[in-house]
């Protein structure tokens, strides 16, 4: 059941990297049925909070009608850097699964665990490793061809010089 809707969440991933977006995916699901889903904006929108768990909460808020997103799953193809394991906090989502480890600011576990630190009136269950390979090799494909696009770029303005 958890890799159906991390594949609805890689879907969103790679609407994301169409509009050259790092691409992270996100859906939130409730008794079963996907009840929001977004994918990372922050280029396209110019937003530092435009992150994919960002946007999914706040359109299952406003389908729901309330904050609470009490009995949700938050599904994401990479680990919710602190402002997004804020926001699940805080909204009270009951599980947070993803795919991806962010060694450098994952907080579902990896470089620290806000979803379940005793000291905050609310924890998430954590489910990591999803489809890991697949929703890391998204972001690896993508920042490799950045690099590559940059790299061509420079060589070519160094040949008109």
């Amino acid at each position: 059941m958890h890799e159906l809707f991390m594949r609805e969440a890689i879907a969103e991933a790679k609407k994301a990297e169409e509009l050259g977006e790092v691409p992270i995916g996100a859906v939130i699901v409730l008794d079963g049925v996907i009840i929001a889903r977004a994918h990372n904006l922050r280029e396209s929108n110019q937003s530092a909070i435009a992150h994919a768990e960002i946007l999914a909460i706040d359109e299952a808020c406003r389908i729901l009608g309330t904050w609470r997103l009490e009995k949700a799953t938050l599904y994401v193809t990479l680990e919710p850097c602190p402002m997004c394991a804020g926001a699940s906090m805080l909204s009270r989502i009951e599980n947070v699964v993803y795919g991806a480890n962010d060694p450098k600011g994952g907080c579902a576990g990896t470089f620290m665990n806000l979803l379940q630190d005793q000291r905050f009136n609310h924890q998430s269950n954590v489910i990591s490793g999803v489809l890991e390979e697949e929703c890391g090799q998204l972001l690896t494909d993508f920042f490799r061809k950045l690099r590559d696009e940059k790299k061509k770029r420079k060589a070519a303005k160094k040949d008109l010089q």
